[in-house]
């Protein structure tokens, strides 16, 4: 089946805004099963309301995808996230065997995917590949007009 990687990346995108509505740093996620297109988890940040230093948007949609799926194995799947992940997120995603990460903006202080680290071409025992700057313009102005916002009430 084709995926139309944009389309997920727009479901990301939208999980990103409700994360800010809610006062929560604008990052969406996705996991979808590569096979059937099924989108299988969502997430976005709730760091804040859950007071949790592990509820990234990654973190949330791969859990989710897992008790649906009735597996921690994900393979199989992709994962569309709006901004690079962290090297938390990045370990969740190599012990989850997710097949593929796609994810739009770059983050230059705790990307672990390109910008910092380079997690996933490290020698652990799964390498997903990887697609950057998917819809990179709309998933950055998301953090910028959050921060903004952020900045003119302080």
């Amino acid at each position: 089946m084709f995926l139309d990687d944009f389309a997920y990346m727009r479901e990301a995108i939208a999980l990103a805004e409700e994360a800010a509505a809610a006062g929560e740093i604008p990052v969406g996620a996705v996991v979808v099963d590569r096979e059937t297109g099924e989108i299988l988890g969502r997430g976005r940040n709730r760091r804040e309301q859950d007071a949790s230093p592990t509820a990234h948007a990654e973190i949330l949609a791969i859990e989710e995808a897992a008790r649906r799926r009735g597996s921690w194995r994900l393979s199989g799947c992709n994962l569309y996230v709006t901004l690079e992940p962290c090297p938390m997120c990045s370990g969740a995603i190599i012990n989850s065997r997710i097949d593929r990460v796609i994810f739009g903006a770059y983050d230059e202080k705790a990307g672990a995917v390109v910008s910092v680290q380079q997690m996933f071409r490290l020698p652990y025992n799964h390498h997903p590949r990887v697609t950057e700057g998917l819809l990179e313009e709309p998933c950055a102005a998301v953090l910028r007009s959050f921060f903004e916002q952020i900045r003119e009430k302080a």
